[in-house]
């Protein structure tokens, strides 16, 4: 499974981060959910995901968002009615910050609604190269860099959900600087590698990976038709 562009998903995780801080004392109580609360609200909470809107970022493929007034308060604007405010919102699947499931790419994979909420709850590694980004905006993470990761922090834990961090969601949501072509219409952003890749899910057994860019494969690839990381990424042997 693969989560794109931070994830809806991601302050479960963040929220499960916040409560394995808890006193010892608790842990090895019997908790409610009102206790895991007690804790997790004194946390700190981050939203890492960006609005919907028409116009957004978005694979070329897809159409345009499309909203519609269907009900506003006064008579005249709301294409069904008056007396309340009510929008139609139509858009694809893979639309701004999303999840996508093994059934996007595997015919037979699973889809979302049969991803468990529990599945979403994950720990978190943020392997952060926003640094080496900035230098060169074809960076794609090298092994070396999971390995001084883990130097630092430990194995990447199993089930956990791995975050590319390259600072690139910085910017959004001008679909231009998203896709940084050049003169000859080559995109230039960041990626994954299939050894990094491979790694995570073969070797440390993690549940899902994301990032901010909008394709997994660096944009080198993508303006070759090549997504063979996003690929990857969603065969069956990866949930």
């Amino acid at each position: 499974m693969k989560i794109i562009r931070g994830i809806t998903g991601l302050l479960l995780v963040l929220m499960w981060l916040m409560f394995a801080g808890a006193p010892c004392c608790l842990a090895a109580e019997k908790l409610t959910l009102n206790d895991a609360w007690q804790v997790i609200k004194t946390k700190k909470f981050i939203d890492l995901t960006h609005a919907f809107a028409p116009g957004i970022p978005h694979w070329p493929g897809f159409p345009d968002e499309k909203r519609e007034t269907l009900y506003w308060h006064e008579p005249g604007k709301g294409k069904l009615g008056s007396g309340f405010f009510a929008q139609s919102f139509t858009h694809v699947g893979q639309w701004g910050t999303h999840v996508d499931p093994p059934a996007h790419f595997a015919k037979g994979g699973r889809t979302v609604d049969q991803i468990g909420v529990k599945e979403m709850l994950l720990p978190l590694v943020v392997l952060d190269v926003h640094e080496k980004v900035a230098k060169n905006s074809d960076y794609t993470i090298s092994l070396s860099d999971v390995k001084d990761w883990e130097k630092r922090h430990g194995p990447v834990p199993e089930g956990a959900f791995v975050a590319l961090r390259t600072d690139w969601s910085k910017r959004w949501p001008d679909m231009q600087a998203m896709e940084n072509k050049d003169a000859r219409g080559v995109a230039h952003y960041p990626g994954w590698s299939l050894e990094v890749l491979k790694y995570l899910y073969e070797t440390r057994k993690i549940t899902a990976s994301g990032h901010e860019t909008t394709d997994t494969d660096p944009g080198l690839a993508t303006s070759k038709g090549d997504y063979s990381l996003e690929t990857y990424t969603k065969l069956p042997s990866n949930e």
